[in-house]
């Protein structure tokens, strides 16, 4: 399946917003450290993150009635607050695949079909090119024009779902399940990929809710179909690092089974990893309903991220 216009226009447009943010820190921040920050926030990537905190958002509601989508996308206009929200996210996400390749940790050489950070430069400006995007993150929404309480909210919950209660705790079950020191049933998975992926999976849906002013009902939905998008994601991941090539997946490929690692398909087999994707399928697409057409965009998300091939 062909990624929606949407997505590409949302992520044009992100990758233009993160591209002027750096250019602004250039007076302030270490020519080298920025080159690295530059480097791995620039990189490409899909930018589904920052799509499901937009369409969430536009789904509740929060676009003006001239801002609405239109099929050439011409008018979609984003308010500062929630360009702040969808540039914050792509910090964190980022740092997170900076550490995530240290030899420490996943020890890999490649990243969207370019060096990782720690091969472009060195370990330990990688290292500190990751701090720097994580703390520019919560920089970035203490910044927005939302309201105080508002931007203490978004903040608050960032900071559970990147921090040891969500990513962060996620990837120390992750590297415990690889030293074989967690057995590795169905639970265990689930309860590794809730934190690692779905956390800040589902920040985005929920940060895009909270952005709206969306009502109990909008925001549950939200909520739901982020939980359920994060676990697909994940499945969708597990799935692809065992059927696509590393050319096709731009990092390397069989990665998982070589590190031992806990998912859905060495639990499940690929069979039944890919029947589940199929009922995480379902659950996103009916936590929608409760948005009516204005959840037709993530309902294709839904689509997209399960089919996708890299």
């Amino acid at each position: 399946m062909l990624a929606p216009t949407f997505l590409a226009a949302h992520a044009a447009r992100v990758e233009a917003a993160l591209a002027a943010m750096l250019d602004a820190k250039a007076s302030v921040v270490t020519a080298r450290l920025l080159a690295s920050m530059r480097y791995s926030l620039l990189a490409g990537g899909k930018r589904i993150r920052p799509a499901l905190l937009l369409e969430c958002y536009t789904a509740c509601g929060g676009q003006s009635a001239s801002g609405k989508h239109t099929p050439a996308m011409q008018t979609f206009v984003i308010p500062t607050p929630v360009m702040q929200a969808a540039l914050a996210i792509e910090c964190i996400h980022t740092y997170s695949l900076i550490h995530d390749d240290l030899p420490c940790m996943d020890n890999d050489d490649l990243r969207r079909g370019n060096p990782t950070c720690h091969k472009q430069f060195d370990e330990a400006t990688a290292v500190l090119a990751a701090d720097a995007l994580q703390t520019l993150s919560f920089e970035l929404l203490s910044e927005s024009n939302a309201g105080a309480e508002l931007r203490c909210t978004l903040i608050h919950k960032l900071a559970l779902a990147a921090g040891g209660q969500g990513m962060v705790g996620g990837q120390v079950l992750d590297m415990q399940a690889e030293s074989g020191s967690e057995n590795m049933d169905m639970l265990t998975v689930e309860r590794i990929h809730l934190h690692k992926t779905g956390a800040l999976l589902r920040w985005c849906c929920e940060a895009g809710a909270l952005l709206a002013n969306a009502d109990a009902e909008q925001f549950e939905a939200c909520s739901r179909y982020g939980k359920a998008v994060g676990l697909l994601f994940q499945i969708a991941d597990d799935i692809l690092d065992v059927t696509a090539s590393s050319s096709e997946l731009g990092k390397s490929a069989g990665k998982d089974a070589e590190q031992n690692k806990a998912t859905y398909v060495s639990v499940l087999g690929l069979q039944r990893a890919r029947e589940l994707a199929g009922d995480m399928q379902e659950l996103a697409v009916a936590a929608c309903q409760p948005l009516g057409r204005d959840g037709d965009h993530l309902q294709s998300l839904v689509h997209y991220i399960q089919e996708r091939s890299w």
